[in-house]
């Protein structure tokens, strides 16, 4: 490595030798695509100028499909729960992708660099759009289905989107917002029925031609947009590129999901957040894994259970909240049919969970922890030690450590910030900027380090340990929910003069939004139980149904600074039995 050319130091993070476990890891396939970049992986061949995930990974294993080089694997399998299923191929999966891009520039007019709003449940046009979308060098914008009229507003109007893709029971919420978002241009709807005022894309797919040519995209040009709550103000734009997302596997993701092509990787989480990007999208598609998906219309612990018994899954990601949720099962009911690897990440895993688990199931649930800015930062990797309460080791290609208030590197065992180094080269992975908001880009550095809010430990070993989040951010079931939002909210409703937002542990949720209450005088004397509901429903209709309060507290004043600043860690240390 001491003979790289400078050019090459920027692939040092990426090629760090991995553990130990995996010297004996599966030999994968002389022609697959991973191998194919493994020049790149040893340091002998420069990281390439143009990419794009489409072409160069999904087409590549269309290729391979056709000459008979993969196993009979579908590359995306989808099951509604009620009977119906959709398997698709590689090669099926670019017929139709390329169908979805003609809709996209054809019919909707949308050409590389335009935006585009994705609001849709775990259905197969999802995943077909998003294809669409990089195929096109369309930049998708990916939102979960529970966002309400209001925050559909705001991200069509932050973001500028010129199209927004829903279903008929989002669409009366984007129809209401429409007059106020001069960009919108096109409105789409998934649905087998025609919409007035709007395009259907599932008619129009079925006429398009299936040639399409694939746009050249530069490793840095925009791919994704997230949209990731803050401590305060609204929502914060992340953007990722074709190199972040998708070049990034290449380098790094064999190692945190042990996937090949004939493996099955079922990922529970929302169509809205990067845990879906990466875990049921590109990574597994690196490999030409496939994907496995369940409609899921709500996370009933039932369907989870069955589905892994009638299905060959090999891999399950979830929440912690999901597996809080199926130990509470007999578990000895069920055989799963092919289960062998389970991970967990977006918030803590309680170790009497994974003993309870792992005791009826003989499976151990490994950690990964990441953010939208960074994807996967650490994890409990297959094969490695696994230390209760730790979420892992760094992974490629990051450098993680613990930092103190002025970026300096603390030792094992002394609490501090949790940190990537991003100097002098910035990692593959890394988001490109907080779009419109250079402020917010810069504040994240500190030194030659990004810090991730987050506070933590490192043993001896190099396993880090979360310790609680450095800001005000409730992370509730895997979803990240900022106080300001639920707040603002709150505000709005007569009863409400004034009220602070905070995390409150919750044995199966690890922690829910709980909401500190100054009542207005004219309320004063009202039922308190029927006001706390009331304030409930009120935040269900203002903003994400899974941010409203799942609890409530009144109080006749709220702790503050000199300054007149509401003290939230006051509250939130008093919830969590720190004070």
């Amino acid at each position: 490595r001491l003979l790289f050319k400078p050019q090459s130091l920027k692939l040092l993070w990426a090629l760090k030798p991995p553990h130990r476990a995996f010297h004996g890891h599966r030999t994968l396939l002389s022609s697959d695509v991973y191998s194919q970049y493994e020049p790149i992986r040893q340091g002998t061949q420069e990281i390439p100028k143009y990419f794009n995930f489409a072409g160069d990974v999904l087409d590549k294993w269309a290729e391979i499909e056709k000459a008979g080089k993969r196993p009979p694997n579908p590359a995306f399998w989808w099951v509604s729960g009620q009977g119906e299923e959709v398997k698709w191929s590689f090669g099926e999966l670019g017929v139709l992708s390329r169908k979805a891009a003609n809709v996209l520039g054809q019919e909707c007019g949308l050409r590389r660099g335009d935006r585009l709003v994705l609001v849709l449940p775990r259905v197969p046009e999802w995943w077909l759009l998003k294809v669409a979308c990089v195929r096109a060098g369309i930049v998708v914008i990916p939102g979960t289905s529970q966002l309400s009229a209001k925050d559909i507003l705001y991200r069509l109007q932050a973001s500028k989107a010129t199209c927004i893709v829903t279903t008929d029971a989002l669409a009366p919420a984007v129809d209401a917002v429409a007059p106020q978002c001069p960009s919108l241009k096109t409105k789409l709807v998934v649905s087998r029925s025609s919409r007035e005022g709007w395009l259907n894309f599932n008619e129009l797919c079925e006429k398009q031609s299936a040639e399409h040519s694939c746009v050249k995209t530069r490793m840095e040009d925009p791919m994704v947009i997230f949209f990731t709550s803050g401590t305060t103000g609204s929502p914060k734009m992340t953007q990722h590129s074709q190199g972040s997302l998708g070049f990034r596997p290449l380098l790094s993701a064999r190692y945190w999901l042990d996937l090949t092509p004939s493996g099955i990787i079922w990922n529970t989480a929302d169509t809205g957040w990067i845990l879906t990007s990466i875990a049921s999208f590109f990574d597994p598609w690196v490999f030409g894994s496939c994907i496995f998906i369940h409609n899921l219309p709500q996370i009933e612990s039932s369907v989870i259970l069955n589905t892994l018994c009638r299905f060959p899954i090999d891999i399950l990601v979830g929440a912690p909240t999901l597996f809080r949720m199926l130990v509470q099962n007999d578990l000895s009911k069920y055989e799963f049919m092919s289960l062998k690897h389970c991970m967990s990440g977006g918030e803590p895993l309680n170790p009497e969970v994974m003993e309870q688990w792992k005791s009826h199931t003989g499976l151990d649930i490994h950690e990964v922890y990441g953010q939208t800015e960074t994807g996967v930062i650490c994890a409990v990797l297959k094969g490695m030690k696994i230390k209760p309460g730790s979420m892992g080791k760094a992974v490629p290609p990051y450098d993680v450590q613990i930092i103190d208030k002025n970026g300096n590197v603390l030792p094992p065992g002394q609490q501090g910030e949790i940190a990537v180094r991003s100097k002098p080269i910035r990692p593959l992975g890394f988001f490109s900027e907080y779009l419109d908001n250079p402020k917010k880009t810069a504040e994240s550095e500190r030194g030659d380090f990004y810090v991730t809010g987050d506070r933590g430990t490192v043993d001896e070993e190099g396993y880090f340990r979360f310790i609680g989040r450095d800001d005000d951010i409730i992370i509730s079931s895997g979803y990240r929910i900022g106080p300001f939002e639920v707040e603002s909210a709150l505000i709005e409703h007569p009863a409400v003069v004034e009220t602070a937002v905070v995390s409150s542990p919750d044995p199966l949720r690890g922690e829910v939004v709980k909401a500190f209450v100054v009542l207005s005088p004219t309320f004063a004397s009202a039922d308190l139980k029927s006001l706390t509901r009331d304030l409930q429903e009120h935040v269900k209709k203002t903003t994400a149904p899974y941010k409203y309060p799942r609890k409530v507290e009144f109080v006749q004043e709220l702790p503050k600074t000199v300054t007149g600043k509401i003290k939230r860690n006051e509250l939130r240390d008093k919830e969590w039995g720190r004070i």
